[in-house]
């Protein structure tokens, strides 16, 4: 059973007696959309870069991702407007689920030092930041094949009230969290 089935058959009746069940069944909290961001710095100065992190990510997320450019001059970081700076992919529906259940089940247990993650990385619209410090934790980036250690951004697009329903959702999903966030701490 995927984490989309999980969701539908026992999440969500969870969700509607912990939330109210006199809410409707549309008013859950669901993730809507996981965006993957990977900026590379260096890429002004060497395309290799740029061209490695793209391989990277299509292979952490199995979609081609966008190159993304920058937006403005900045003469402090010597790049001009519209010079390629990172990449990005968005995953929605079965995608979305099939990431995130393999991010919690065997990405979260292969990093070094994990203790699980702070319940202060919610915003207050629900929505949820992770930041991973090396592409290598992912089983679908061969190690021999890696040209630099590079991080990427994590972030789970939740349609909650707040960051409290987020917590609840993520938690019945597995989500390792260090602490517990509590209504009151939510709002």
């Amino acid at each position: 059973m995927g984490l989309r089935d999980y969701y539908c058959n026992t999440i969500l009746p969870e969700l509607r007696k912990e939330l109210g069940e006199k809410r409707s069944v549309m008013s859950m909290p669901k993730l809507v959309k996981i965006t993957l961001n990977m900026g590379v710095g260096q890429a002004k100065d060497d395309k290799k870069l740029l061209e490695h992190a793209v391989r990277d990510m299509s292979e952490i997320s199995a979609r081609k991702p966008i190159v993304t450019l920058t937006k403005a001059s900045e003469a402090g970081f010597k790049i001009r407007e519209g010079w390629p700076i990172g990449c990005k992919v968005t995953l929605r529906r079965e995608r979305m689920y099939d990431f995130l259940e393999n991010y919690i089940s065997i990405v979260c247990p292969k990093m070094r030092d994990f203790k699980g993650y702070s319940v202060k990385s919610f915003d207050k619209q629900g929505n949820f930041n992770i930041g991973v410090k090396e592409q290598i934790v992912f089983s679908e980036i061969r190690y021999d094949k890696i040209d630099k250690i590079r991080g990427l951004d994590i972030a789970i697009s939740i349609s909650a009230k707040n960051a409290y329903e987020a917590y609840l959702l993520l938690s019945k999903m597995h989500m390792p969290f260090r602490d517990k966030l509590t209504n009151k701490e939510a709002v």
